[in-house]
């Protein structure tokens, strides 16, 4: 691996672009800086398109040398919907006991992602994944281990059930069906977000709300939430896998965070050899603007270990 040039140039930004993953699935993605900087790939969370990753922090990013990728999940965006049934009422022995009939599982979920990555010649990446995308990270990196060059884990957790529990409070909004139409979808989003944003790093409503109604234009559905849900809910404890990885790891979280305890960014940082911990106080669900900076560098220096 060649070390990152850092640049004061604007970064190239593709045009959003396809690629078929297998079993019917096709990604929508997008990258930004130059093809032969360091590949990073970064991996959102539940219901959330590539665009919830800020374009001015993939810029960031791309400007410290990486070459990024973002990419929409199966049942996200401008990708594929999966052909199968998930009702939500399904979500609540989900919840009680870990199990359910997922349609698919945080493997398959992780297979998309090394699926891409062989769509676009590259032999392995640094991982960035927030949320259900750090457990996506977390999978590939146990399953696919030589595909991954250095592993950043924010806001996320191991799969174990006894940590990175939600808030009692949120349960109610996490398994109600959803009404359809635009203008509730945005009303519902922006009450979650006023739920688990940072309570230290407040957003600017007017852009939560463009944000949202944006998400929607993209493409939004019910459905595909509740299977990624159940992937979520019916995962494995990673954590004895985590123990076996040496690829160098950064885990960031919010102490704040309802929606992901933080006690699920200790226990993988715990799980994993070597990683770094770094809490934000007053950081909720969500990645504050104010904070690019330092994730960047975080992220960076996290890459400069695999070197």
């Amino acid at each position: 691996m060649s070390p990152r040039r850092v640049t004061s140039e604007a970064p190239a930004v593709s045009a959003e672009l396809f690629a078929p993953v297998g079993n019917e699935v096709e990604l929508c993605y997008q990258t930004f800086g130059d093809p032969d900087g360091e590949p990073l790939l970064l991996v959102m969370g539940l219901s959330g398109p590539m665009t919830w990753w800020d374009q001015a922090f993939c810029e960031q990013l791309a400007s410290a040398g990486f070459h990024v990728v973002r990419y929409d999940n199966r049942d996200t965006g401008r990708s594929s919907r999966i052909a199968a049934p998930a009702r939500p009422d399904q979500l609540v022995k989900a919840f009680a006991t870990g199990r359910a009939n997922a349609p698919y599982s945080m493997s398959d979920l992780a297979g998309d992602a090394v699926a891409l990555l062989d769509h676009l010649g590259l032999p392995s990446a640094h991982l960035v994944g927030v949320s259900m995308g750090g457990m996506i990270a977390q999978t590939v990196a146990v399953e696919h281990t030589t595909r991954v060059r250095s592993l950043t884990s924010i806001s996320s957790t191991t799969g174990r059930r006894t940590v990175g529990w939600q808030h009692p409070s949120l349960l109610p909004r996490l398994i109600a069906p959803r009404k359809a139409g635009r203008e509730a979808y945005v009303e519902t989003s922006l009450a979650m977000w006023s739920l688990i944003g940072s309570a230290a790093y407040a957003s600017d409503p007017d852009a939560l709300r463009t944000r949202a109604e944006a998400t929607f234009d993209r493409g939004v559905s019910a459905s595909g939430a509740v299977r990624q849900m159940l992937a979520i809910l019916t995962q494995d404890d990673r954590t004895p896998r985590l123990r076996s990885l040496r690829v160098p790891a950064l885990v960031i979280h919010g102490t704040a965070d309802k929606m992901v305890h933080v006690s699920g960014g200790r226990s993988t940082a715990a799980a994993i050899p070597g990683a770094e911990l770094l809490t934000v106080d007053g950081m909720g669900h969500d990645l504050p603007p104010e904070l690019f900076g330092t994730f960047v560098e975080a992220i960076a220096r996290t890459a400069d270990r695999a070197s």
